[in-house]
């Protein structure tokens, strides 16, 4: 059993900021990629960042440079720093892990609940 747990969610003007955070918690072995999708009304859910067990990031292009990930291995703990945030981030963020349980010899993804996020004009 796997558990990702949210939260950081909440409503921003624009060129405000927001932290979001995942933690992890369950029968975890360990833990490979870590990321955040996030989909807006009448969108397709879209990567927003990645993060691999070594530091490695990917973002997508419209928030690089303005958005950081982060984690903390200790903790399987995932965060997402966002800042000058934009109307168009406005979306349901969902952290993601890919994950090997004590009991499987291969690894899965497992997904959090869900935060939203939105950005006022």
């Amino acid at each position: 059993q796997v558990q990702l747990v949210e939260s950081g969610g909440g409503l921003v003007e624009a060129g405000g900021s927001l932290r979001l955070s995942c933690a992890g918690s369950g029968s975890i072995s360990s833990i490979d990629t870590m990321g955040w999708y996030r989909q807006a009304p009448g969108k397709q859910r879209e990567l927003v960042a990645s993060i691999t067990r070594g530091g490695n990031t990917n973002y997508l292009d419209s928030v690089k440079g303005r958005f950081t990930i982060s984690r903390e291995n200790a903790k399987n703990t995932v965060y997402l720093q966002m800042n000058s945030l934009e109307p168009e981030d406005t979306a349901v963020y969902y952290c993601m892990m890919t994950v090997r349980t004590w009991r499987s010899l291969s690894f899965g993804s497992y997904w959090g609940q869900g935060t939203q996020v939105t950005v006022s004009s």
